[in-house]
């Protein structure tokens, strides 16, 4: 898929690698590019960047996803691409509370479903559409903290199913599953299950972005911004004892001297 000339919602889009995607997505022609974000101003300062359209929208709320997608159609006539970017680490491990889960759960999972359902009766009864799903390295390999490693596992198996259930009718489906990238969410993350080797190897949102408008182009539904994370998934196949002794090493690995 090419984006130029394309309408395209992407949501978690003022800061990190939604921001970085939403101009990317402009530099390439896209006709029309929703900013979503919670923080509707920083939504607006990014969509005033690239001559989008700003909105503050709560992913976790199905109803103000539907009405995002009713206004784009609204205002565009339709949605070719809609980015699901929205996420959030809680940063702990054992001790999160069931409201933390609920939060991970919320955000990591459903906000995927709420905007499936909004729009792929609309890409359906077009005949064509896009979904890029954002999920994480760690819901392939079980890195980061517990919630956010377990709720990014679903958000994988959605974007599976929703690849399974409505490949061959049109809608096309991407999940893109970056490990480390230079954000707010990594950096500012102070947690004992940090992952350091995430800080070690971290790109930049604009490679992340890079990765993905390459991996729509190929149509590729399993979009990475490290190749070593599918021979990582190569090793777990075949071996997943062996496996689970390897990220525990790759979790152990020193952290880096901060500058």
């Amino acid at each position: 898929m090419k984006v130029r000339n394309k309408v395209v919602v992407v949501t978690g889009a003022g800061n990190g690698i939604g921001a970085a995607m939403a101009r990317r997505f402009a530099a390439e022609g896209a006709q029309a590019v929703i900013v979503a974000d919670l923080d509707g101003a920083a939504a607006e300062r990014v969509a005033a960047e690239i001559g989008g359209t700003g909105v503050a929208v709560n992913v976790a709320d199905e109803k103000a996803v539907a009405s995002l997608v009713e206004r784009t159609i609204a205002d565009h006539g339709r949605i070719d691409l809609f980015c699901s970017n929205a996420g959030v680490s809680i940063g702990k491990g054992l001790e999160s509370t069931d409201a933390d889960w609920d939060k991970a759960w919320t955000v990591n999972v459903m906000a995927h479903v709420h905007a499936a359902r909004a729009v792929v009766p609309h890409m359906l009864e077009r005949g064509e559409g896009y979904l890029l799903q954002t999920a994480s390295a760690a819901g392939l390999l079980s890195i980061s903290d517990a919630s956010y490693a377990v709720t990014k596992h679903g958000a994988v198996a959605f974007a599976e199913w929703l690849s399974i259930t409505y490949g061959d009718r049109g809608i096309k489906v991407s999940c893109f599953c970056p490990m480390g990238v230079r954000t707010n969410m990594l950096l500012g993350s102070v947690s004992e299950v940090d992952q350091p080797a995430l800080l070690a190897a971290a790109v930049e949102p604009e490679d992340a972005a890079e990765a993905i408008v390459n991996g729509l182009d190929a149509e590729s539904f399993l979009i990475l911004t490290h190749p070593e994370v599918l021979e990582y998934m190569r090793r777990k196949g075949a071996d997943y004892d062996r496996w689970l002794k390897g990220m525990r090493r790759f979790q152990q690995q020193p952290r880096p001297q901060q500058a």
